[in-house]
């Protein structure tokens, strides 16, 4: 598929060309809404959210080949905006939430060749011992495998920020395991 082709289309309100590029990265907002929701019921309202914010805003897109940056950025800010509003409505226990996150993450990721071994469970237990920003950044870097500039982007950080907090938590989670810190 041309995105940018779908893109200019859009711009030019045609819907359809809109649902193309949405459907054809589907599966990636997904797992990216899960990422920050936690479960599947947010995770579609959050991609509802994106999608009627894309409709509403396509139009200010700069550069058509930028869009999926860019819909990667509407979708994690709906996400935050909706974390927030649901954490007004009720207290959550964070350690309880960070462990549900974790746990609909491997459900959500049935290719991961280590979802079942101990490496993995340390893996997920490690990062509940980092800070939400180290968090995130190592899973849009290594569960997402998206660049720093995106990730960046979406976090609304410079892209040094972005590699200390991966870098910062990478070390903290080698101390936890006992590997070697500079390894």
């Amino acid at each position: 598929m041309n995105a940018v082709r779908y893109v200019k289309k859009a711009k030019k309100g045609n819907k359809e060309a809109l649902l193309q590029l949405i459907l054809a990265e589907k599966d990636d907002y997904y797992r990216l809404a899960l990422t920050y929701m936690g479960n599947s019921h947010d995770a579609m309202d959050a991609m509802e959210d994106m999608i009627v914010r894309l409709y509403e805003n396509i139009g200010q897109l700069k550069k058509e080949e930028a869009f999926y940056s860019w819909s990667r950025t509407i979708l994690a800010n709906s996400c935050k905006a909706l974390l927030r509003k649901r954490q007004k409505l009720v207290l959550l226990d964070d350690a309880a939430m960070n462990s549900k996150l974790t746990e609909d993450l491997a459900l959500a990721l049935p290719n991961d060749p280590y979802r079942h071994s101990d490496q993995q469970m340390d893996i997920r237990q490690m990062l509940l011992h980092l800070n939400e920003q180290q968090q995130e950044a190592i899973q849009l870097k290594y569960w997402h495998d998206l660049d720093y500039q995106t990730i960046a982007d979406m976090m609304g950080v410079p892209v040094g920020t972005v590699k200390s907090r991966i870098f910062q938590g990478l070390k903290k989670m080698r101390e936890l395991y006992g590997g070697e810190a500079d390894g």
